[in-house]
């Protein structure tokens, strides 16, 4: 960091009124939560995208509508630039024509730590491009329960593998020059996907001893990459919100850990978690949304002036934030670089997000050595998500919760196929298509888009489930039965419970949710690559590996998974 940037800071916070840093404090939307002035206003500090009206039709409509925010900031009295945060997870997700990679799962499966970080120096790119400094990425969880909706966002249930492919992302997304970096964000601090049964935002009934060995690692090492900010988590641990839990926000991990960014919210924190009480415990900066600005900003300037809320603490906040605003370059450039659409989507970035999807993929079965695929075969492609871009994405693609529809500039599993094949390639997309005789079926299966509670097992907002749906296993029941020999390609977020499917196959592939390049898969079955995925989770073997709170995993050893962490099998030795 420049070793300028503490004394700037200092200048500037000086000249700062109680308002202007409770503005600094704010994060709001670009729709909805401001009217046009409130940004100068209300000194407002962060602008985020999330679910919602799109800024345009394309890149420059976005940077339009961020210039003119950005020109209202600077406006203002001291011209503090905005910092502006999108959910860019998965390359730059919420823009479609962006270059869509394998979600964290898939690359916890590659291992790769510098694939990881040249995808993570792809999407800052592809995000600067669109106008944004600051991604809310990656998530460094350790998921202890295949039934937490999110465990996609993780890398891997090993704390170790975590950390090192944390680490990546991290230098990826924030060490690039020429002001084409963005701040990472390592979330959700700290349990969430720890929570008993897996339910987002639940409490996690850890004792001290699991949460320093299991879940702190990653969180140390994304400090250890200099990490711009990190996300507090929704859950809960021993019954006291993690927004105000002082003890480990800031006794742990600014103090202890010297975490020196930028502590931010999640969604409508300050309303959910005791308004007030957040900042006390740690928080910085707020997502103050959905009609919580107007709340957090009135409320937190009567907690100072009531003495609830110390101007110290309130100075350490801006201070973070104002340093991370200067380290990444706002000051310097606060505008975005035009020359950068160009870079949205190219061949050469797709050309990373292929490889990625080759090497995320696992095979856990290749009986009679069915792959490699000759291309003189006849092949029946089966199931709709082999030609649906959306549905190979998952959640987080376009829109929160995903898409179920083709987006722009993606090719499907059945693209990629017809592409390398030298022979007929049919389409039955609900196993009542008639086709002529085959050499065998690809039949791909699995979990549409989900994000959040929305995809947790068992909750109250989904009918999603550790096994195939009764549909997919129908398909994989229609040709089993005419007697053809059988791929199956598993398009998941999660293992499942698939040991009956497994059986009926010749060959099974885990996928994972490969993003917009499905004719990556295609390059694998062909032969063109071999398989190099190993599983980033263990795999189970039964729905009883899940009646107690947490599932199989590495470090418990009561039940017997069907896969072992690790496993995947290759074409050549």
């Amino acid at each position: 960091m420049n070793p300028l940037i503490p004394e700037r800071v200092e200048k500037l916070l000086k000249q700062m009124t109680l308002e202007e840093k409770i503005g600094q404090m704010s994060q709001v939307r670009h729709f909805d939560d401001i009217q046009p002035g409130d940004v100068k206003r209300k000194f407002i500090g962060s602008v985020i995208h999330t679910q919602g009206p799109v800024p345009g039709l394309d890149a420059s409509a976005w940077q339009e509508k961020f210039i003119l925010l950005q020109k209202e900031a600077l406006s203002t009295r001291l011209q503090i630039p905005l910092f502006f945060g999108v959910d860019a997870v998965h390359g730059q997700n919420t823009y479609e024509g962006a270059t869509i990679f394998p979600h964290n799962i898939g690359l916890g499966a590659s291992r790769n730590v510098d694939l990881i970080e040249k995808i993570a120096r792809i999407t800052a790119l592809e995000s600067r491009a669109t106008g944004f400094q600051w991604v809310f990425s990656p998530c460094v969880a350790v998921p202890f329960n295949e039934k937490w909706g999110r465990v996609y966002e993780a890398f891997s249930e090993d704390p170790e593998l975590t950390s090192l492919l944390s680490k990546a992302s991290i230098s990826g997304h924030q060490n690039a020059t020429n002001h084409r970096g963005v701040m990472a964000t390592a979330k959700h601090f700290i349990g969430d996907g720890a929570t008993d049964f897996g339910r987002e935002g639940g409490n996690a009934t850890l004792d001290k001893s699991e949460l320093i060995s299991r879940l702190l690692p990653p969180y140390e090492a994304a400090i250890e990459a200099g990490v711009g900010s990190i996300m507090a988590s929704f859950n809960t641990l021993d019954g006291i919100p993690m927004h105000a839990h002082k003890a480990l926000l800031t006794d742990l991990l600014k103090e202890k850990l010297n975490f020196d960014g930028i502590l931010v919210s999640d969604w409508k924190a300050y309303s959910r978690f005791g308004g007030n009480e957040i900042v006390n415990a740690g928080i910085d900066m707020v997502m103050a949304v959905d009609g919580d600005l107007d709340l957090f900003q009135n409320g937190l300037k009567a907690g100072v002036e009531n003495g609830k809320v110390s101007i110290k603490r309130i100075d350490d906040a801006v201070r973070r934030i104002l340093t991370q605003k200067f380290r990444f370059g706002l000051f310097d450039q606060p505008f975005p670089d035009r020359s950068l659409i160009t870079q949205i989507g190219t061949p050469s970035h797709r050309s990373v997000a292929r490889q990625a999807v080759r090497e995320s993929l696992v095979l856990l079965k290749n009986e009679k050595a069915l792959l490699p695929l000759n291309r003189k075969s006849k092949i029946a492609v089966v199931g709709e998500m082999g030609n649906n871009s959306g549905l190979q994405s998952g959640g987080w693609t376009i829109n929160w919760q995903g898409t179920t529809d083709n987006y722009t500039g993606a090719t499907t599993i059945l693209e990629g196929i017809r592409k390398f094949s030298d022979s007929e390639v049919y389409f039955d997309p609900d196993g009542k298509t008639e086709i002529p005789s085959v050499d065998l079926a690809i039949i791909v299966v699995g979990e549409s888009p989900y994000a959040e509670f929305f995809g947790d097992i068992g909750g109250e907002m989904n009918n999603y489930q550790h096994t195939l749906t009764l549909d997919h296993q129908a398909l994989i029941q229609t040709y089993s039965d005419r007697g053809i020999p059988i791929v199956i390609i598993l398009i998941t977020g999660r293992p499942l419970v698939v040991r009956a499917q497994i059986d009926q196959s010749e060959a099974f592939v885990v996928a994972w949710l490969p993003g917009s390049e499905g004719d990556g898969i295609a390059e694998v079955l062909f032969g063109q690559f071999d398989f190099l995925g190993k599983l980033p989770h263990t795999w189970p073997d039964s729905l009883e590996n899940y009646e107690g709170r947490f599932g199989p995993n590495f470090w418990d050893d009561t039940c017997s998974p069907i896969f072992p962490m690790g496993f995947g099998l290759r074409y050549f030795k």
